[in-house]
């Protein structure tokens, strides 16, 4: 992990960064795509967005200016979306993926998540993305926000396992036991929150450990999921803060400021719980 362009493998070969850009309530707008723009001009090469968003277009927007103004090539970037859970099923899941790529005005997407484990719904939808990546029309797919119960009911009857996991995860919500399970099945593990909605920021003992290393709270806890092996995508629409988040690939957290950071948790959601959805 060097730099904003680094990597990890997912299971099926694919490479995606390690640090991307969310835009989780960030509305459609210039200052969307003045984030997006920003944060490829600054060397992010990940942007991470979902239908339910409601900013696709916006998103799709910012690429394609930052494109034209930076040199970046398509290739060169990492694009995210998800199918929302009103739109789970088979022939649904399919639509829904034409209508992202529609908003977005580009051809795939480079990762195409399940956004929520509605029961009875998401396995016809996981046939609809299994379809999508043998067709060769999205690089890589996976799911978010499920715990091991599903994961393990999902791949019951999956062909294809699903390459990555995005859930809530920060130091008050360290999901040690998911982390686990899908080290051993090969499943990517991303953060969503990593920050807890800013809750976090004035967290005393993250400050002691970022004064140590003169960094800010917010540069630490990112760290800490990196070297956790765990991909983060910090939401911001300030240029300060998107270039402050990626200057995280210049200090090494110790074992010892690492485990204490871990000690920070509490089990605790600031999103819902994934076992008690009702939307």
């Amino acid at each position: 992990m060097e730099n904003l362009q680094s990597t990890t493998t997912l299971q099926n070969g694919v490479k995606m960064p390690w640090l991307g850009l969310g835009v989780f309530k960030v509305e459609e707008g210039q200052e969307l795509v003045n984030a997006v723009k920003t944060a490829i001009t600054h060397g992010y090469r990940s942007i991470d967005t979902a239908a339910i968003y409601g900013n696709e277009v916006g998103v799709g927007q910012g690429v394609r200016q930052a494109m034209a103004e930076t040199g970046v090539a398509r290739e060169d970037l990492f694009i995210t979306s998800k199918v929302w859970n009103s739109e789970l099923g088979y022939e649904t899941t399919i639509a829904a993926y034409e209508e992202s790529l529609t908003k977005l005005d580009i051809d795939y997407l480079d990762l195409y998540l399940i956004h929520w484990p509605v029961a009875g719904k998401y396995k016809d939808a996981w046939r609809a993305l299994e379809t999508l990546y043998k067709e060769g029309r999205v690089k890589a797919i996976g799911v978010s926000n499920f715990q091991i119960h599903h994961l393990e009911d999902l791949m019951k009857d999956a062909e294809i396992k699903p390459m990555l996991n995005q859930v809530e995860y920060h130091p008050r919500l360290t999901q040690k036991e998911l982390h686990a399970f899908c080290l051993r099945h090969d499943i990517q593990l991303e953060a969503w929150s990593p920050l807890m909605q800013g809750e976090l920021l004035d967290n005393t003992e993250l400050q002691e450990i970022a004064d140590k290393y003169g960094k800010s709270v917010a540069q630490v806890i990112l760290r800490w999921d990196l070297q956790n092996g765990v991909i983060t995508i910090p939401k911001s629409t300030k240029e300060h803060r998107i270039a402050e988040n990626a200057t995280v690939f210049d200090f090494e957290l110790t074992p010892e400021d690492m485990a204490r950071i871990d000690s920070l948790n509490k089990n605790h959601r600031v999103g819902p719980d994934p076992d008690n959805i009702d939307f």
